[in-house]
């Protein structure tokens, strides 16, 4: 993102023609990773697919080379490092203790760790914009860049929104939801270090919203 932002200002103004078909590419891709996560399978992939649809809002709102649309890139990169990596974190806590990322195999996790099943609401819930995080501040920044820059584009980024919020309410349900593997009745605990760690992910969050200057540096 930042390699973006240092080579895209060094070809302002941009000629549209070759400002168009960049931005397709990226809305295009947005919906593409998007609809490959509601098909995957295998956990990470599906945390690291969702960080390429995020990257193609980024690039997008970039490429269009407006005040917002900065504003908006630079937030969701940082809002969407923390999520991303919580949601990793929360990915390898299961994995040490069941082995697997397959989803069909890690179901009813929360009748186990209940006190990560909490972490993992709040983590997915972050992931689909949840207010009043910065997630949802910087998605409506360049959601509002690339409606002023062409109206059609409120279609795909609202469909990419929709789709998002469709993929991470199905993997909270997948890993949590649901009778536990009979395989998985001997499962070690969590340790305080983990939940420490989600906490130093989510807990800045939550205090970013009442300064996004801090990130954003709109507002200074």
């Amino acid at each position: 993102g930042y390699g973006l932002i240092r080579i895209s200002s060094t070809l302002n103004p941009h000629p549209p023609n070759l400002m168009f078909p960049i931005i397709i590419l990226a809305l295009w891709g947005i919906l593409m990773t998007s609809s490959i996560c509601l098909r995957q399978t295998d956990l990470k992939a599906l945390i690291a697919y969702s960080s390429v649809s995020h990257m193609g809002l980024v690039a997008a709102a970039i490429i269009v080379q407006t005040p917002w649309g900065l504003t908006g890139a630079m937030t969701l990169m940082v809002a969407h490092g923390l999520t991303s990596s919580a949601l990793f974190a929360l990915a390898n806590t299961n994995y040490e203790r069941t082995h697997t990322r397959t989803l069909l195999l890690v179901r009813g996790l929360q009748l186990a760790f209940p006190l990560m099943s909490t972490w993992w609401l709040l983590t997915n819930l972050t992931n689909m914009a949840m207010p009043p995080t910065i997630n949802l501040l910087s998605e409506l920044f360049i959601i509002s860049t690339l409606f002023n820059w062409s109206t059609p584009t409120i279609i795909i980024t609202g469909m990419g929104t929709l789709i998002t919020a469709t993929y991470s309410l199905y993997m909270f349900l997948m890993t949590q939801r649901g009778s536990i593997s009979t395989q998985f009745q001997l499962l070690p605990p969590t340790h305080t270090r983990e939940h420490l760690n989600l906490t130093l992910h989510l807990l800045p969050l939550g205090l970013l919203i009442m300064k996004p200057a801090l990130v954003s540096g709109l507002f200074t």
